[in-house]
């Protein structure tokens, strides 16, 4: 064991201001004669001189770092002397500081990124994957003095999470995974007393050519891709938006030596209003994404989050912490058939264990419900039909919801009796991320006999699966695999299939949901990212037959018979059965710098829509689709 030795800070303290002053005394005589070099400089010179004087700056910048290393290395001395039984945390403490202070003078290690450490493993290497304003708020155990390299970590703004080294790390600055993250860059950071700051986002531009036309651009609704019946099902189609420009700000500040507290706002223009036209102004509306707070305690190692955020069902890539979402790089807005996801209200409750290796986590979300009803309609009742009522064939009327007053839109909200309940335990060993994870939700409605009475109706649903990813060659190439299976649980799924229908008494009938995608995803080059993904979604079946009518999902006896010629007389019911994707696509980045980045992405993707059999058979559709982005990223 390394025991501290209380003579190094004096020495290193002795070497900084040593080297600190020799730099000074080499560089006068160069700044003495400035004046004279000018008076009689050429063109040529003054280029050399103004390289000679950037030169001075950035060693001037590295002596600074070095001084503020010694600094950490004088507090955590004294804090040393203060019991023996931190002794030993602190060596290892003051000794990333040193190697950190030698780095920045050297020129070595650029140290404007944040340290972590995961306690007791002294892992140097933290430092690359534990950095940035993504990361989460760590301090050290101590009751009263933190750890110096954790909080400051060489930038006053970066709170540093304790994440376990697992190869994976958190989204890295340098790809295009920063997206999934908020975007949240380097650049933008202010201070306003003891909050800190962070502007993020970026602007977009991004187009879709399609061989067929589903008027939804770069977001895909699978449910709506044109069998042969529909003209648009024949016809090619372009469109482009900057819709999804995106903007985020996030606030942040210590509480005390253990805990933080941060507010996270996400916003993008991806929202059609009543008066947007695709003809002239294109004036699509600013949109909630993400709006929460966060807090967290790294004495007692437990998280909490309240607010709209990413579910805590989507796939993670280190820890459960937000904006670490495992999330492919895909230009489509809908990302990938089969992907788990939702943004919602959430109290989520995480707390880690075994240094930061092992997570569990509860969230209770908030819940909705998506009914289909075929066959069911608001017609052969004895009473007139409101919104959110369906009409059942013994004349009874079954209520699953009701359309939106108020400040909100006019669109059916189900009705709940309670939220998703949501728990997911992930381990970060040495290699790898892995997650398992259940679901419980709760359809509910009421049935009522008009002029007689009725009675609500609850039903237990829910689901589980896992996710993993596999860095073949550590943040270079890895593999992404993710997978969840249920009842009534179809909404979490991208294609956003239904979640429950009708029984034949009116009560709801969770559907079997089953959703998962795989992909490799590498970073050849720092400038470019390639990426592949397959992903699969599928909903099951449920109906129920009154008289010479078929009702529910899926049933055998639904017409089918116009789904297969252009402007058909007959039927096309087509519940879907299952959707697939196929895509592949890269990012290159042209530019990165103090200025932000700015990129470029190309996705090719391939989906095909696979209906339940009727009559007339089990129809299906596919779509072919180029994706082009351009995107400039100030932040980051």
């Amino acid at each position: 064991m390394r025991h501290f030795s209380p003579q190094l800070p004096s020495m290193t303290l002795f070497v900084k201001i040593g080297l600190f002053t020799g730099t000074v005394l080499a560089t006068a005589p160069v700044l003495s004669s400035l004046p004279c070099l000018i008076g009689r400089a050429s063109a040529a010179d003054l280029d050399a001189l103004e390289e000679q004087i950037a030169n001075i700056q950035a060693q001037q910048r590295a002596l600074q770092k070095a001084l503020v290393s010694v600094q950490q290395q004088v507090a955590a001395h004294r804090a040393a002397t203060g019991g023996a039984s931190r002794a030993a945390h602190h060596a290892v403490s003051g000794t990333a500081a040193h190697h950190a202070a030698l780095q920045g003078i050297s020129g070595v290690a650029d140290t404007s990124e944040g340290i972590g450490l995961a306690e007791p493993e002294p892992v140097v290497s933290h430092h690359r994957y534990a950095s940035g304003p993504d990361a989460q708020p760590v301090f050290s155990g101590a009751r009263d003095v933190p750890e110096v390299e954790s909080v400051i970590g060489h930038r006053a703004e970066d709170v540093v999470s304790r994440l376990a080294e697992n190869n994976v790390g958190p989204h890295s600055r340098e790809t295009v995974g920063a997206q999934a993250a908020g975007a949240l860059g380097d650049h933008g950071v202010f201070h306003m007393g003891p909050v800190t700051l962070i502007l993020g986002g970026f602007l977009d531009a991004a187009a879709v050519e399609e061989n067929r036309h589903t008027a939804s651009g770069t977001f895909n609704f699978w449910q709506d891709i044109p069998f042969q019946n529909q003209s648009r099902y024949h016809t090619n189609n372009f469109e482009g938006s900057a819709r999804y420009s995106r903007i985020s700000l996030m606030a942040r500040g210590n509480v005390d030596a253990h805990s933080t507290i941060s507010g996270f706002f996400e916003m993008d223009f991806g929202s059609g209003a009543s008066t947007t036209d695709a003809y002239e102004s294109n004036s699509y509306s600013l949109r909630m994404r993400q709006a929460y707070l966060a807090y967290d305690n790294s004495e007692y190692n437990v998280h909490f989050l309240a607010g709209q955020a990413w579910s805590m069902l989507t796939p993670g890539r280190i820890g459960i912490t937000p904006r670490q979402e495992s999330l492919p790089e895909t230009i489509e807005s809908s990302m990938l058939a089969g992907q788990t996801w939702a943004r919602q209200l959430q109290f989520r409750f995480v707390k880690d264990f075994l240094n930061h290796r092992l997570w569990t986590g509860l969230s209770i979300e908030n819940s909705a419900t998506l009914y289909s009803t075929t066959g069911l309609g608001t017609s052969g009742c004895t009473i007139n039909q409101t919104s959110g009522q369906v009409c059942m064939p013994d004349g009874q009327t079954a209520t699953v919801g009701y359309n939106g007053v108020g400040l909100t839109n006019p669109a059916l909200f189900s009705n709940e009796i309670a939220p998703d309940i949501i728990g997911k335990i992930a381990w970060d060993p040495h290699w790898g991320h892995y997650e398992v994870e259940g679901i419980l939700h709760f359809p509910h409605d009421r049935v009522t006999t008009p002029g007689v009475g009725g009675h609500n109706n609850t039903v237990v649903a829910g689901g589980g699966g896992g996710s993993m990813i596999l860095p073949v060659i550590p943040h270079k190439v890895e593999v992404r695999l993710n997978g969840i299976a249920g009842y009534g649980i179809g909404r979490y799924g991208s294609v956003i299939l239904p979640d429950a229908t009708l029984n034949a008494n009116g009560s709801p009938s969770p559907l079997l949901s089953v959703q998962a995608t795989g992909g490799i995803v590498s970073h050849p080059t720092p400038r470019l990212d390639v990426y592949g993904f397959f992903g699969y979604q599928s909903s099951g079946r449920s109906y129920f037959n009154s008289g010479t009518g078929a009702y529910g999902y899926g049933n055998p006896n639904a017409d089918n018979t116009g789904c297969y010629s252009e402007l058909s007389t007959g039927g096309c019911t087509a519940n879907i059965h299952s959707v697939m994707e196929a895509t592949a696509g890269a990012w290159y980045r042209f530019f990165k710098g103090k200025y932000g980045t700015v990129q470029g992405g190309l996705q090719l993707a391939y989906s095909r829509v696979n209906a339940w059999s009727g009559n007339g058979g089990a129809p299906n559709t596919s779509l072919s689709e180029v994706f082009m982005d351009f995107r400039y990223l100030p932040f980051q």
